[in-house]
């Protein structure tokens, strides 16, 4: 079978012989993720071949999609468990397309310091190198590269001088920057919890260089999810580590000046190439209507699921294919 072949979404969504899935309630119907309680304080995640840009989801299935999603997930998860003092909220992997996971009460303007169970209402990005949403404020001066570490303005693919980690909302319609006491107020973070989240995301990228370097990728950037458990103890929580949430790029090409992009950025370029994106951009700052989001050429989507299965793979060490 071909990436573009139908039969692989029914494929990928079946349910491993003798296996009973527990009844379940839809919780949230994310842009690509599905979230459903099923009772003893578990959730279960259903990844859709849905790609979503700039906050869009775009018509078009892509198959394999939420399969190499769920189990380069896996995979990362696993290896925090083995490799790792972290704890994570990853239970199993029911099948191709679902994952069990501890529940978290989700909550924004209740937090305290003394809250427990809860999912940390913040996404937690670290950069490694000058790509997508930090050119772009560095192009607009909203954001200064003396604070980056350079002497000059950079060009898109430079490394950092220094890792780059920053915070942004979780739960608003839009996600926004925030400064390091504004993210602190949003959650009731001390600045002792704020260090250890910090240190954990440096930690695991530290692991992902290893395996990912030895198979010819970059990773450029990337964004992870907390949660505090019944103790109050931090634990990683949602995904990361897929072409979806992180960007890496081509190691051979990258060495001769070029960023070849194997993450959701594919997508997104397409999108900037054809001027949608600033046609959203626009209408989000004018307050105007947004213009709908156009499908993928028919030769994009095979394209796009090339490149979302051959990267499980290569994330994954080739456990997955």
């Amino acid at each position: 079978m071909t990436p573009g072949d139908k039969s692989l979404k029914y494929r990928t969504n079946s349910v491993p012989p003798n296996r009973v899935l527990p009844m379940k309630k839809l919780i949230r119907k994310g842009k690509v993720k599905e979230v459903y309680d099923v009772g003893d304080d578990k959730l279960q995640f259903f990844f859709t071949d849905n790609v979503s840009v700039f906050d869009k989801v775009i018509s078009n299935d892509i198959p394999r999609k939420g399969e190499s999603l769920c189990k380069t997930s896996t995979y990362w998860f696993e290896r925090i468990e083995s490799d790792l003092d972290l704890k994570t909220h990853f239970l199993e992997r029911i099948d191709d397309q679902h994952m069990m996971v501890e529940k978290f009460d989700v909550i924004y303007d209740k937090i305290t310091p003394e809250t427990t169970n809860f999912l940390i209402p913040l996404e937690f990005i670290s950069r490694y190198y000058v790509a997508g949403s930090l050119m772009d404020r560095i192009d607009s001066g909203v954001m200064d590269h003396g604070e980056l570490g350079f002497s000059e303005k950079p060009s898109y693919g430079d490394k950092l001088p220094r890792p780059f980690f920053e915070m942004t909302t979780k739960l608003e319609e839009f996600d926004r920057p925030l400064t390091r006491e504004e993210a602190k107020k949003i959650s009731s973070l001390s600045e002792e919890e704020l260090l250890q989240i910090e240190e954990a995301v440096m930690k695991i990228d530290s692991m992902m260089d290893e395996t990912v370097e030895k198979n010819g990728l970059v990773h450029v950037d990337g964004k992870k999810e907390f949660a505090m458990d019944r103790d109050r103890n931090l634990m990683l929580v949602d995904t990361f580590g897929t072409a979806d949430e992180d960007r890496f790029w081509e190691i051979d090409e990258y060495e001769r000046g070029r960023c070849v992009e194997k993450s959701k950025e594919f997508v997104r370029k397409y999108y900037r190439e054809i001027g949608y994106h600033d046609e959203l951009m626009d209408a989000r700052e004018k307050g105007e209507d947004e213009p709908p989001i156009p499908p993928l050429p028919d030769e994009l989507v095979e394209e796009t699921s090339e490149l979302y299965v051959s990267l499980m793979s290569r994330l994954t060490d080739g456990k997955y294919e």
